[in-house]
């Protein structure tokens, strides 16, 4: 989505609720201008002198009032009928001027709220209102040419004349200047709206596309746990359960001792099967304080040499506790290093040794088989790189110099500053 061009923004069209609206709005000024003409002449009240019929009166405040049904459709339109005829109205000396002056400010304003093009907008507006204080003040100057009126009750210290031209062009000035302020503010919350409305929808899809990532990233990570405790165990149970199909007749001992490991194995798998299936009910603390980790490597070599391997392991430096997630990662690391030999070398011996460094945990499993691994072509290694990225390590996965293969894993313990 992009962002658009605030300065250069054009309000969208009314909506078909405020064109409705605008009509309902139409009606209403219509009645009032026939109830206040209607009052006006009742009482006789009119603004001029010598006014025309009640009859003409009212096609006079009709012809104001039906443009405002479109006024948010065509606002500069609306403005300049309005305004002509509302100095039309004047000079055949309609009876009133309220309602009129209720719908020039309306006019106005409507110009300054919905016009699009808001260079258009704002001199139009300009000249309709430099228009009518040119009509004000020669309605003014024929005032005052003309015969005075009485101003019976006049107490002030000013001359009754001067005191009305006065009163007249304040209260215009307020008049004019309230109907273009309130347009540009109408205007200006539209266009905040807008932003906001962009900004949340932004916000919106942002969000989307962190869910489906956080579902990726878990989906992934729950695929890397299912493969290392599986294959690692179900290759065992092979392994043992084709050991003991073979010595089942000549020798059951050694059959019945390979039928108990892979019993024993399988119950290890469906544990670590539940631990892992909590991922998804428990806290990730929890969680991962529940996951195997370094202390439970020594099952792994048990499970290794039963499978027919001689497994030695070293620890160099000096230990210490590590973060349950980076205990987690190295263990599957050895896990899935010892998976890929039993499954695809046939290497006799794996020498695991563990590097307690001073930022980092190293984890290193050599083999002295035929120095090829299927595992890159599998997930098998992918897993393992994607288990170090994880904590910002580095993986060396390949053949050694000579025989057999390597599996090196760096893990940082401490969080970089």
């Amino acid at each position: 989505m992009k962002e658009p061009v605030w300065n250069e923004w054009r309000r969208p069209g009314p909506t078909p609720a405020q064109q409705r609206r605008d009509i309902g709005i139409a009606v209403i000024v219509l009645l009032c201008a026939v109830e206040v003409t209607t009052l006006v002449n009742s009482m006789g009240a009119y603004v001029f002198k010598d006014p025309p019929g009640l009859a003409e009166q009212l096609a006079w405040v009709l012809a104001l009032s039906v443009p405002l049904v479109v006024r948010r459709r065509y606002p500069l339109a609306v403005m300049l009928v309005v305004s002509a005829l509302f100095i039309a109205a004047q000079v055949n000396k309609a009876g009133d001027t309220l309602v009129p002056s209720a719908i020039l400010f309306l006019a106005i304003y409507t110009a300054g709220a919905w016009e699009q093009n808001r260079v258009v907008s704002r001199w139009s507006r300009i000249g309709v209102i430099v228009a009518m204080f040119l009509w004000l003040g020669f309605s003014l100057v024929r005032a005052l040419l003309g015969p005075k009126g009485e101003f019976e009750n006049a107490a002030g210290p000013l001359d009754p004349v001067l005191a009305s031209v006065l009163y007249g062009l304040e209260f215009n000035i307020f008049f004019f200047l309230l109907a273009y302020v309130v347009g540009e503010m109408a205007w200006s919350g539209a266009r905040r709206r807008a932003q906001l409305e962009f900004q949340a929808e932004e916000l919106r899809l942002s969000q989307e596309q962190n869910t489906r990532g956080a579902i990726a990233a878990e989906r992934m990570r729950i695929a890397r746990d299912l493969h290392d405790v599986v294959a690692h165990h179900v290759s065992v149970m092979g392994i043992q359960a084709g050991a003991a199909r073979r010595v089942l007749d000549s020798d059951p001992v050694m059959a019945r001792d390979a039928l108990q490991t892979v019993e024993q194995t399988a119950r290890t798998a469906i544990n670590e099967l539940r631990g892992l299936l909590g991922v998804l009910r428990a806290d990730a603390e929890s969680d991962l304080r529940a996951a195997p980790g370094l202390d439970d490597l020594p099952e792994l070599f048990d499970n290794a040499r039963a499978a027919g391997l001689e497994v030695s392991h070293g620890v160099y430096g000096s230990p210490r506790d590590v973060p349950s997630a980076v205990a987690l990662s190295a263990y599957r690391v050895v896990q899935e290093a010892l998976t890929n030999v039993v499954k695809h070398s046939s290497a006799r011996h794996v020498d695991v040794r563990m590097r307690f460094l001073d930022t980092a945990l190293e984890v290193e499993v050599t083999d002295d088989g035929q120095g090829t691994s299927s595992a890159g072509g599998g997930f098998g290694l992918v897993g393992m790189r994607e288990r170090v990225a994880v904590h910002g390590g580095s993986l060396e996965a390949g053949p050694r110099r000579g025989a057999g293969y390597l599996v090196r894993a760096s893990l940082p313990t401490e969080e970089k500053a």
